[in-house]
């Protein structure tokens, strides 16, 4: 399939590494994964090539099965190497971080060695906002400034732990620790909070069971290099049936 084949209408969004399509069907909408790559807030840019193809590979592979597992997403099917069919939604503004590991910011706000795990997972919030750098916020700020309702954040805290869950486990077998990870939710027409967004190198953190090598965007953080080469090895070891 073409580009010109997707029938894409207008733009509808663009962030840092995907571009949100209008379609035909005002209930579904198509995403574009880009080879862009940010840090820090956009302030340190980059791009690899094959990036976006491989995020969208692992998250098109993830979401049925996400989908089987009882957690409802945006994700319809897969168009092409870059593209994806999804269903349309309103992002719930409120980002949600799950820790197993302390890891990244988390270690350095609170003084507590990279690497060391958490007795139960720790679910953190932001707020959906690239001027401010996605401040963390609490659930009384999301529900007094109107950003999410009390239900809607049970909701989202509930399918956050359960995809925790799933994904802790379904990468273990394939020799890899899930540190941290970062997810989205969004309304679909009729009031449904559903997981939109991604799965991936770029909104997970990645360790190697056995050496602990990250394998995920901290190596473009960190100018560790090899982004490539570490994207490509979680591509392997998601479609890797055990």
């Amino acid at each position: 399939m073409t580009t010109g084949e997707l029938n894409r209408g207008e733009l509808k969004y663009e962030g840092k590494a995907k571009r949100v399509y209008a379609t035909a069907n005002p209930a579904e909408y198509i995403v574009e994964y880009k080879d862009d790559a940010t840090a820090f807030n956009a302030q340190k840019r980059g791009t690899w090539e094959g990036k976006g193809q491989t995020n969208n590979a692992i998250t098109a592979h993830l979401y049925p099965q996400l989908e089987a597992a009882g957690i409802p997403t945006h994700f319809i099917e897969k168009l092409d190497d870059r593209h994806q069919r999804v269903k349309a939604v309103v992002i719930v503004p409120v980002e949600v971080i799950v820790r197993n590991v302390a890891a990244g910011s988390f270690s350095k706000r609170l003084g507590i060695e990279e690497g060391t795990p958490l007795s139960r997972p720790v679910v953190e919030y932001c707020y959906k906002s690239d001027a401010l750098g996605d401040p963390l916020i609490n659930s009384d700020t999301a529900i007094a400034l109107g950003w999410a309702t009390q239900e809607d954040l049970k909701t989202i805290r509930e399918l956050a732990l359960k995809v925790r869950d799933f994904l802790t486990d379904y990468f273990a077998q394939r020799g890899v620790r899930l540190i941290d990870f970062k997810l989205e939710f969004g309304k679909l027409a009729d009031g449904e909070i559903v997981l939109a967004d991604e799965i991936s190198p770029d909104t997970c953190r990645f360790w190697d069971a056995t050496t602990n090598e990250k394998l995920d965007k901290d190596r473009f953080r960190r100018d560790l290099g090899g982004e490539a080469e570490a994207y490509a090895e979680m591509l392997r070891r998601v479609t890797t049936e055990v």
